[in-house]
């Protein structure tokens, strides 16, 4: 069985448990370790179970609660090496547990590729997991459409993808000048509107599942992203709801979205 938890989604932190079978795969930990301790005992898992940790890039809402999962339970944490020599706790974590993120890895059964995205980080990634004839693909902070992106995101059976920000909220809202131009910017964040345009090149396999992630709470609501992107993949041609079927994430709820034992069912 593949189990899909938002824990956390949002500017203000970010975690999300991908499991498959009895390996556990936790992306992130933007959150307090507390808060993922407690997120993953609401949805049946428990911290003692985790597997690995894999970051995505060094920035605070992605990291918060990594070096206390590592220290005390002993989690195997991965990272790209230049993440690892910005992460401010790199010395403070048991050697065992700090491991180099490869192009491609097995975590288990699970067989793991990384992909490189657009952001002001210093070696950001995205993810794509192949486990029992089966594809996720794991895509937040990505501030350009790119081919890689989309090849990433094609043929998958559920993807986790950012939609940060509306543009026209950002544009009238209360950010300074020079962070609305970061968050908009070739290496900030994705807009609904990317988001939309990202899911409309991919090769789609029928009856894909798509989590809209990492929402900021000043520039985005999780109705209007939602909207925003069906309204855009329905000029398309896409019939929203069979095709491909749209879910919220939640910035504030510490579980926004669960999804269980459906990918074991029949494709439509």
């Amino acid at each position: 069985m593949i189990e899909i938890h938002i824990l956390a989604s949002g500017s203000t932190g970010n975690a999300a448990l991908f499991q498959f079978g009895s390996t556990s795969i936790l992306i992130d930990a933007g959150i307090s370790a507390r808060r993922i301790a407690n997120g993953l005992k609401a949805v049946g898992s428990d911290v003692r179970a985790i597997d690995a940790i894999l970051l995505t890039h060094e920035h605070s809402d992605h990291i918060k609660g990594v070096e206390v999962l590592a220290r005390r339970f002993q989690i195997p944490v991965y990272s790209r090496a230049k993440t690892w020599e910005r992460l401010p706790f790199r010395d403070n974590i048991p050697g065992r547990c700090c491991c180099l993120l490869d192009d491609t890895m097995k975590i288990g059964p699970v067989d793991l590729e990384c992909f490189r995205i657009s952001h002001d980080a210093v070696d950001p990634v995205g993810f794509t997991f192949h486990y029992r004839q089966r594809k996720l693909a794991f895509a937040t902070d990505v501030g350009s459409i790119t081919k890689t992106v989309v090849d990433a995101l094609s043929g998958a059976d559920v993807a986790v993808l950012e939609a940060n920000h509306d543009r026209e909220m950002l544009a009238k809202g209360p950010y300074p000048g020079f962070l609305k131009q970061r968050i908009s910017s070739g290496r900030g964040h994705l807009s609904n509107d990317h988001s939309a345009r990202i899911l409309a090149q991919i090769k789609m396999k029928p009856g894909l599942r798509v989590f809209l992630a990492h929402l900021s709470q000043q520039n985005n609501r999780p109705d209007i992203a939602e909207d925003t992107v069906a309204r855009y993949l329905r000029k398309q041609g896409c019939d929203v709801g069979r095709e491909i079927i749209l879910h919220q994430t939640h910035p504030q709820q510490a579980v926004g979205c669960r999804v269980q034992s459906w990918l074991n069912q029949p494709r439509p």
